[in-house]
């Protein structure tokens, strides 16, 4: 069974998707849950359900590449064999890409390649959005390269834009289908049944 890893830097509602798919379904081993600072959400989450969990909080290494390669260590240690980022904002330098190349996977909350890259994260992504106008958002699943957001494409969910709507209500409605999203696209990574090819990406 595949080993993943789960990195987070908020509430870790798109970690617990994961975990709750997984538990009904038994599809990969959750190694870690990896958080980028104390006290959030999603440590409290992987401690309910025994899932380890360590900190790499960027106060703690003024050096994004050290921070990395201690990561890289980590996980090579408990033989992870895939890296889920369920939000995390943390910059990932090229190293750490080049050393797990193609086994990351992120979640992105709109159609990439509209409204995505630097800056584009949480409400502010909801905010770009409603001010252009757009009438379909939703959310990508995508693999990680070194281009922010640019990875390829794995699968999307569109979600209509509706009158009236506010960032708020625009991200619930979104969040609601990341959370089908991203389990559905972990199961089948760890099922051997994602073929990647260029940017081209097939789910069998």
């Amino acid at each position: 069974m595949k080993r993943i890893a789960v990195f987070a830097s908020g509430g870790g509602t798109d970690f617990q998707s994961v975990i709750d798919a997984n538990e009904k379904e038994q599809f990969c081993e959750i190694a870690y849950l990896i958080a980028s600072k104390d006290g959030i959400g999603a440590i409290d989450r992987a401690k309910k359900h025994g899932i380890s969990t360590a900190v790499f909080a960027k106060k703690d290494y003024p050096d994004l590449e050290k921070l990395y390669a201690e990561l890289t260590y980590l996980l090579n240690m408990n033989r992870v064999d895939y890296i889920v980022l369920a939000g995390w904002l943390k910059i990932i330098p090229e190293s750490f890409i080049k050393a797990f190349e193609d086994k990351i996977i992120n979640i992105h909350p709109s159609l990439i390649p509209a409204f995505c890259g630097a800056g584009m994260y949480g409400l502010n992504v909801h905010k770009a959005v409603l001010e252009y106008g757009a009438k379909v958002s939703g959310c990508t699943v995508h693999f990680v390269n070194e281009i922010p957001d640019g990875g390829a494409i794995i699968a999307q969910t569109a979600v209509k834009v509706e009158d009236g709507d506010t960032p708020e209500s625009l991200q619930s409605r979104i969040l609601e289908k990341e959370h089908e999203l991203l389990p559905y696209c972990v199961k089948k990574l760890c099922e051997g049944k994602i073929a990647k090819n260029g940017r081209k990406v097939e789910i069998k």
